[in-house]
């Protein structure tokens, strides 16, 4: 669901990114005040993870469409929302900058559409209330699936609104809407329960990095040590990233392919000097446009972004930890 820049205008835009912004800040102001480590090494591999498993595209039977994992809700079951939230910057980011996967001006549209909803309306609405006397695996399925549907309907609508709000008229605000909503209803279960699969072997192997259960679960038998958790996800996210994303599905997504049957094209044009400096910004630091070496069809290409992305985004989300708290120290000493 990564927005180009045609399909939002600056003024949007803006509002978007400071949108986005206010929630990042609060989120760090949060995750601060809650001072986790142990927390850290899951933010920076579970953000790797992601960073890989979107790189899955799934079709999306009898469609033509595909869709793949947003991720707000995976994380934020195991960090809680801010850290959550803050994690889902740093993997769009990362996109946005390297591999030019959605438009640099639309950034804050993307943060919102696919962080915000998953990070605060799915972890705090759906997942704490339904774990809060405690887990089990009929649970952690149910708030899945159903935090999924809800979070990527809520991101989808908002896709709707803001080319609505930017003037989009090769996008009418109705018709976008009958064809958006039915298609991300779809990709929205797939998600959900391919959350729900990483959640439970969670549950199974260390229960208490379940993010809002209560102290019966955290007390369960965990099957295995925390090292080990970690680096069995992070095991499963170089496969991922370097061997199963060569076999993505090469359908459109669920926004392309909703574009492509309301307006006949995937990509629409922007004209205007916004438009064109994100461009040029974009392909100065998109080292891996489109994740592949440049002018190359290599499938290595697509192996090597998947674990050097995914490498990327652990040091931004450890080290964007660890600057967190270093700041914060030092304003308590000023």
């Amino acid at each position: 669901m990564h927005m180009a820049d045609a399909l939002v205008a600056p003024a949007v835009a803006t509002t978007m990114y400071l949108c986005s912004a206010a929630a990042g800040g609060y989120s760090v102001r949060q995750v601060r005040a809650l001072n986790e480590p142990k927390k850290v090494p899951v933010m920076g591999v579970m953000g790797a993870f992601v960073f890989a498993t979107q790189m899955i595209n799934f079709t999306i039977p009898g469609t033509g469409s595909s869709g793949h994992l947003c991720g707000g809700m995976l994380l934020s079951a195991l960090l809680g929302p801010y850290a959550g939230f803050l994690t889902m910057i740093g993997v769009l980011l990362i996109q946005c900058l390297l591999f030019a996967d959605g438009g640099l001006l639309a950034l804050g549209c993307n943060i919102w559409n696919m962080a915000f909803y998953g990070c605060f309306i799915g972890a705090l609405l759906i997942w704490k209330p339904m774990m809060r006397r405690g887990a089990s695996k009929k649970k952690i399925v149910a708030a899945s699936v159903l935090g999924c549907v809800l979070t990527l309907q809520l991101g989808a609508f908002s896709v709707t609104l803001e080319t609505l709000a930017s003037g989009i008229t090769e996008l009418p605000f109705q018709t976008f809407v009958a064809v958006m909503q039915p298609i991300h209803l779809a990709i929205g279960l797939v998600e959900g329960l391919i959350t729900a699969a990483v959640l439970c072997f969670v549950y199974e192997a260390r229960p208490e990095l379940l993010w809002g259960t209560d102290e019966s679960t955290q007390r369960q038998k965990a099957r295995f040590s925390l090292k080990k958790t970690v680096a069995i996800l992070a095991v499963l996210t170089v496969w991922i990233g370097g061997g199963l994303s060569l076999f993505a599905s090469a359908n459109p997504d669920g926004l392309e392919w909703s574009m492509e049957k309301v307006a006949g094209t995937t990509e629409l044009d922007a004209k205007g000097a916004a438009y064109q400096k994100a461009a040029d910004i974009q392909e100065w630091t998109a080292l891996l446009p489109d994740y592949a070496f440049k002018n190359s069809e290599s499938m290595a290409g697509t192996s090597f972004s998947g674990v050097a992305g995914a490498a990327v985004v652990v040091a931004v989300c450890v080290g964007g930890c660890y600057l967190f708290k270093f700041f914060g120290k030092n304003q308590k000493h000023e």
